[in-house]
């Protein structure tokens, strides 16, 4: 017997160094932030036991998924897009307590009311093939048999910092938005930041406050769009058709920025107004003490602060070469068109917080029918009813 209470499995071949035995379950969850949360929620719902009915792997030594890394100085009030996690509300937290710590705080509450017993820290290497219609998912804590997968990794793993020449001969100091602690650290500098996401924005703002920098410049690709973020449904469905329309291609997901446009907020409004957030067009390579564009121009800064975006963490799901040529994975809804047991939640359409909440219930829906259409396995028979259920709502 394992620690869930059931009987390991052991793979083909796992005597003489091969791969050693796998805790079978149902369905394996790898990611405990929004997406995965929302998934388990929704699995537990269904009920199946966390355990035997599912598991969920995470990454991290405590709740709170990518916002447990959030700068300090990023309190709850300044935080975008942080909604509650579905059958619980967020009610009640200070906004001036920092982001990282409120939201660690919820997600460890949420995960001991609905029972969802998650795994960590546990890192997945990979998922590979496991015979029979299963896939087994390995981790140098372990290893798992699942029937099916719901991947919400999200993006946190794998900042992503474009390569321009001279790069590499930069004197001064280079950082991705990961790795920012706070404004002070850079007081009596000329900081360049890169990139026109809200992070860009937000550090802006941050960094041209008393006690930051002494100067800051910002260089985008595009020109920012700054627009009224009242939201209106034919917006919305508008926005998610975009990005649907990329991944139904097997393309690489927009940023939701490339098609929301940032946000004009009162804040924004006046950081414009005193000049923090003019913008000047890309550079064209790096050098020793600055940056120079391609008309000539030079400019030294003491820092090169890339707030250029993360990519999806989904390296561990090479070996299925689920890959289209674009670069991207194909999904309809958030099931992968190559393989209809892997669900992605929390990627694409699905990636805003809201959003991830939207497709844990519709993945959970999802795998129920291909379950059911296997029969039930390992499914107890209240699990196999409370899904049938739970699809019929």
């Amino acid at each position: 017997m394992n620690g869930f209470g059931t009987t390991a499995v052991r793979a083909p071949g796992a005597a003489g160094g091969e791969p050693g035995p796998a805790t079978p379950v149902e369905v394996a969850v790898i990611g405990a932030g929004q997406a995965g949360l929302s998934a388990a929620y929704f699995l537990r719902r269904a009920g199946l036991r966390a355990g035997s009915g599912f598991v969920v792997l995470d990454h991290s030594p405590g709740p709170g998924g990518a916002w447990q890394y959030r700068w300090p100085s990023l309190t709850y009030a300044k935080a975008h897009g942080v909604h509650a996690l579905p059958g619980m509300p967020l009610e009640g937290a200070d906004p001036d307590l920092p982001s990282a710590q409120v939201v660690a705080d919820y997600f460890r509450r949420y995960e001991e009311t609905f029972d969802l017993w998650v795994r960590r820290p546990v890192d997945v290497t990979a998922v590979r093939e496991d015979g029979g219609g299963r896939l087994r998912i390995e981790s140098g804590q372990g290893a798992w048999s699942a029937r099916a997968l719901l991947n919400a990794t999200g993006t946190w793993d794998r900042p992503f910092v474009p390569y321009y020449p001279g790069q590499e001969t930069f004197q001064g100091r280079q950082l991705h938005t990961a790795g920012y602690r706070g404004a002070a650290e850079f007081a009596g500098r000329h900081v360049l930041v890169v990139g026109g996401g809200t992070s860009a924005v937000q550090l802006l703002m941050e960094l041209g406050a008393p006690g930051g920098a002494a100067r800051t410049t910002w260089v985008t690709r595009r020109p920012p769009v700054f627009r009224d973020m009242s939201f209106t449904e034919d917006w919305g469905r508008s926005v998610v058709a975009l990005v649907e329309d990329r991944v139904r291609q097997g393309l690489p997901p927009q940023s939701v920025v490339s098609v929301t446009g940032l946000a004009a907020t009162e804040a924004v409004l006046d950081a414009q107004a005193r000049g923090i957030l003019h913008r000047e067009p890309m550079f064209a390579r790096v050098t020793p003490h600055g940056v120079a564009w391609a008309d000539g121009r030079t400019l030294e800064v003491d820092v090169i602060l890339w707030a250029t975006g993360f990519r999806a963490a989904l390296d561990h799901l090479a070996p299925l070469r689920l890959r289209e040529p674009g670069g991207g994975v194909r999904i309809e809804g958030t099931r992968v068109v190559k393989d209809p047991r892997i669900h992605l939640v929390g990627y694409g359409p699905s990636a805003s917080t809201i959003g991830a909440n939207r497709a844990g219930r519709t993945a959970v829906r999802e795998i129920r029918a291909l379950l059911d259409g296997r029969g039930s396995g390992a499914l107890a028979t209240g699990d196999a009813g409370q899904l049938a259920a739970m699809a019929a709502n």
